[in-house]
């Protein structure tokens, strides 16, 4: 699982595009680049948090998103 940090690491199969694609279509997949692990990582230490990922033989993968509070004012969600 140390590989999943590494930029263009993925075990995304590759998409199949139809014959018929068009590169201005802007269809085209985004899974599967391997960007996103360590992307969403980096912006989770530049905002003082961490990313963490626990995997469970059997059971899947749980990912833990921790970011830091930078203030002590009360901000409404809905």
């Amino acid at each position: 699982m140390e590989h999943v940090w590494t930029y263009m690491y993925t075990t995304a199969q590759t998409p199949m595009l139809d014959p018929e694609f068009d590169k201005s279509d802007f269809k085209a997949p985004l899974a599967g680049f391997g960007y996103g692990l360590p992307l969403s990582r980096l912006y989770a230490r530049y905002f003082g948090g961490d990313l963490k990922l626990i995997s469970m033989e059997g059971y899947g993968t749980d990912a833990y998103l921790h970011l830091s509070r930078l203030s002590d004012n009360e901000e409404p969600l809905a």
